[in-house]
């Protein structure tokens, strides 16, 4: 039988580590199994898997460091922390970096492989092949890499402010909710971070602003859109 999914599974625990991968290839996943972060990082760059698995306290590189490797090459693949702590501001910490979830140890492999098909699902059917990249007007917007590039001019940007455009694009000539990118991209709708999120804004407008025929509309109270007046 063909394998549900490639599970790549970084944990230092010997024990642990042998009967949960015996445990899921006996439910027809397909598991490489790293027993530090280093090594981790390493297979991830080299395979091609569905989810991963990530304890936080490994040798070599840790797990928080480990998962935001991964984010930084991949912002869609699960990841599922498993962790000895129990601390509100670890789980914070972890979801702030790209998490999905996390499960304390000891846990049962029946609440492990629920929540793996809970991913799996939701990948499954929220998976839509990404587009890297976009054309606004005289720009093309290189998602993967990060960068604007007009002409013989090139702006390589941040994460978040990749992000914001890359919701711009997908919505184009469509009013976007502020809520809903503050959510989507902070975390939360909060009265500050809407602040900051201007100032992205302010950012993007500043990097097209060579070209007229684009413009970053403010619809006040509402949201913003993205217009490509080019014709």
């Amino acid at each position: 039988m063909d394998a549900k999914a490639h599970i790549l599974y970084i944990e230092d625990d010997e024990v642990l580590s042998f009967v949960t991968k015996d445990n899921l290839e006996m439910n027809q996943y397909q598991v490489t199994h790293c027993m530090d972060g280093e090594s981790g990082l390493e297979t991830f760059q080299k395979g091609i898997f569905d989810l991963c698995i990530v304890d936080v306290m490994l040798p070599k590189m840790d797990g928080f460091t480990l998962a935001a490797e991964i984010r930084k090459r991949n912002q869609s693949i699960p990841i599922l922390f498993l962790t000895a702590k129990s601390l509100k501001e670890d789980r914070i910490r972890g979801l702030q970096i790209g998490a999905d979830d996390y499960i304390i140890k000891p846990f049962s492999i029946e609440e492990l492989i629920l929540k793996i098909e809970v991913f799996l699902k939701r990948k499954s059917i929220e998976y839509v092949a990404p587009q890297e990249q976009y054309q606004i007007a005289s720009f093309t917007f290189d998602w993967s890499n990060l960068k604007l590039v007009q002409g013989e001019t090139e702006h390589n940007m941040t994460q978040r402010e990749a992000e914001l455009l890359k919701m711009l694009c997908e919505s184009k000539g469509n009013i976007i909710k502020r809520e809903h990118i503050l959510e989507k991209i902070w975390g939360e709708n909060d009265y500050f971070l809407g602040r900051s999120m201007d100032v992205f804004i302010s950012r993007l407008r500043k990097y097209m602003k060579t070209d007229p025929s684009i413009k970053i509309e403010n619809v006040h109270g509402v949201g913003f859109r993205l217009l490509d007046q080019k014709v």
